[in-house]
C-alpha cells in the first residue's frame, strides 16, 4: 500500500527534529540548540492512529541568508514540500511570528499543499496565546510541547485529517495502476512515452534523467490505466541519500508499494545485476504482480537460441520468482512493443483469480494424498480447510492443527501444486496459516 508522505518544514530550531523524534518514537534526528543542525532531509515510516506514514524532517529554512548552504536546504525543503501530500509547518510559539515565518508561509500558500500550522514550545497551551498566528492564513494554528509531548497528538490528529481528505476521486480509483521501474538508462521513459503515444516525460542518454515518479493516464483496450514512471534505482551503496537521488529511490520503492502491477525493464545489451535481482525481491515481497521488459532488443546479436538463453539467465537469478513473465522489446524501434500491454492484461488477470472453496480444498488435498504433510517430535501437521481470502496477489488461508509444524518446503509444495492447478503464471501467491479453533 502506497504511504502518504508528511513534511516537516520550518525556520531553524523551531523544534522540527524534536517532534520527527517524539512521533516515531527513536531519536533518529539530531536535536541541539543549534541552528542548522538537521541539513538534509532524514524521513522514516510511522503510523498514527493505524494510517501509515513517512514522515520527512528538513533542514530550517532562512530564506534571506544569501550564501551556497542555505540555498542548498531551501532546495532540499522545497523538494519535500513538492512531494509531500501534507505539510507540517512548526513555529516558534515564544518568538511570535517572524518575517521568516511569513516567507515560509507565502512560498506554502503557493505549493497549494494542505498545510498543518504546528505552534511549539507552548508549555501552557493557552488558546489566547495562538490569536496571532492566524495572521499567516494557513488555517487553525495548533498548539503543543514536543519537549513534554504536549499536543503533539492533536498535530497528528490534524494530519490524518487532511490525509482523509485526499482521498482520490473514484475515477481514479477504477484505475489499474503500473509502476515502471529499473536501473538507470534501461528506457523506462522512452517506454511510458511509446505507451502513452506521447512525449509526457523527458527522454535523456544520460542516466537519472528522470527524478521522482511522474503519473500519467491513459486508456488501453476499452480499460483505463495510469502509468507511474520512476526514478530509475541504482545500487545501494552508489546512492547518496542525503541528495534529490535518494529521495527518489525512496519514491521509487514507494511507486511499487501502490501500483497494482510493476513493469521492471532490464536493458538488454548489458548484465542482470545483483541490484536488479533484489529490487525484484522487493517487488515479490510486497505481493505485486509483475512483467519484465528487456528493452533495447535490437542492440543484441540473436539466433534461434537467443531467447531461451536470456530466459534461462532469468530463471537462475529468480529463483524465488519462477512464475516470471518476459518481453523483449524495443523502445526505440517499437518492435513487438504491443506485446507489453498484452502482458500486463494477462498477469493481472492471473493476479485477480479466485478458486472457489470447494475446488480449492480439493487440490490442497490431492496434494496431501500425493505427499504427507510433515511432522515433528511425534505430531504430524493437519490441515483441515482452506479458503481464499484476497486476490492480487491470490492469497489463501489454511487452517492447521498447528502452524509451527509446517516446513518452508511444503509450504512451497502446496503453493506450486496450486500453480499447477491454476495459472498464476507473473503472479505470486501468498498462504497464510491459521490455528483451527477448538470450537
Amino acid at each position: 500500500m502506497y504511504k502518504p508522505v508528511v513534511a516537516i518544514v520550518g525556520k531553524p530550531n523551531v523544534g522540527k527534529s524534536s517532534f520527527f523524534n517524539r512521533v516515531i518514537g527513536k531519536r533518529v534526528s539530531i536535536v541541539e540548540d543549534t541552528p542548522g543542525v538537521t541539513r538534509d532531509r532524514v524521513y522514516c515510516d510511522t503510523d498514527w492512529a493505524g494510517h501509515a506514514m513517512t514522515l520527512i524532517d528538513t533542514g530550517g529554512i532562512e530564506p534571506n541568508l544569501d550564501n551556497e548552504w542555505q540555498k542548498y536546504i531551501l532546495m532540499q525543503a522545497q523538494l519535500a514540500i513538492d512531494v509531500a501530500d501534507v505539510v507540517v509547518f512548526i513555529i516558534d510559539g515564544k518568538q511570535g511570528v517572524t518575517p521568516d515565518d511569513q516567507h515560509v508561509a507565502m512560498l506554502l500558500r503557493k505549493s497549494k499543499k494542505p498545510i498543518v500550522l504546528a505552534v511549539n514550545k507552548m508549555d501552557n497551551l493557552r488558546g489566547e496565546d495562538l490569536l496571532a498566528f492566524y495572521e499567516l492564513g494557513l488555517g487553525e494554528p495548533i498548539g503543543m510541547s514536543c519537549s513534554h509531548g504536549l499536543g503533539v497528538a492533536d498535530v497528528l490528529d490534524a494530519v490524518v485529517a487532511k490525509l482523509s481528505a485526499k482521498v482520490a476521486p473514484i475515477d481514479e480509483e477504477n484505475r489499474t495502476k503500473i509502476a515502471i521501474v529499473g536501473r538507470p538508462n534501461a528506457g523506462k521513459s522512452s517506454i511510458t512515452n511509446r505507451l502513452l503515444g506521447e512525449e509526457r516525460v523527458v527522454v535523456s542518454p544520460i542516466a537519472g534523467t528522470t527524478r521522482d515518479s511522474i503519473d500519467a493516464p491513459f486508456r488501453y483496450n476499452g480499460k483505463d490505466y495510469t502509468i507511474i514512471d520512476t526514478a530509475g534505482i541504482r545500487r545501494k551503496n552508489k546512492i547518496d541519500y542525503s541528495s534529490i537521488e535518494g529521495y527518489s529511490v525512496m519514491r521509487s520503492l514507494a511507486a511499487i508499494r501502490r501500483a497494482d502491477i510493476v513493469l521492471y525493464v532490464l536493458d538488454a545489451s548489458d548484465e542482470i545485476t545483483e541490484q536488479d535481482v533484489r529490487v525484484l525481491g522487493y517487488i515479490h515481497e510486497q505481493g505485486k504482480p509483475s512483467v519484465i521488459v528487456y528493452n533495447k532488443w535490437d542492440l543484441v546479436e540473436k539466433d534461434s537460441h537467443t531467447v531461451n538463453v536470456y530466459k534461462q539467465k532469468l530463471q537462475n537469478d529468480l529463483k524465488f520468482m519462477s512464475y516470471f513473465v518476459v518481453v523483449y522489446v524495443s523502445a526505440l524501434e517499437g518492435t513487438r512493443f504491443g506485446k507489453i500491454m498484452e502482458s500486463v492484461e494477462y498477469v493481472y488477470e492471473h493476479a485477480n483469480t479466485r478458486i472457489p472453496t470447494g475446488l480449492l480444498n480439493e487440490i490442497i488435498q490431492d496434494a496431501i494424498f500425493s505427499s504427507e504433510p510433515p511432522s515433528k517430535a511425534g505430531h504430524r501437521l493437519k490441515i483441515n480447510y482452506a479458503t481464499q481470502v484476497a486476490v492480487c496477489p491470490p492469497t489463501f488461508a489454511l487452517f492447521v492443527n498447528n502452524p509451527d509444524l509446517m516446513h518452508f518446503s511444503y509450504m512451497r509444495y502446496l503453493e506450486n501444486s496450486l500453480r499447477k492447478a491454476k495459472n498464476f503464471e507473473g503472479t505470486p501467491i501468498r498462504i497464510l496459516l491459521r490455528k483451527k479453533s477448538k470450537e
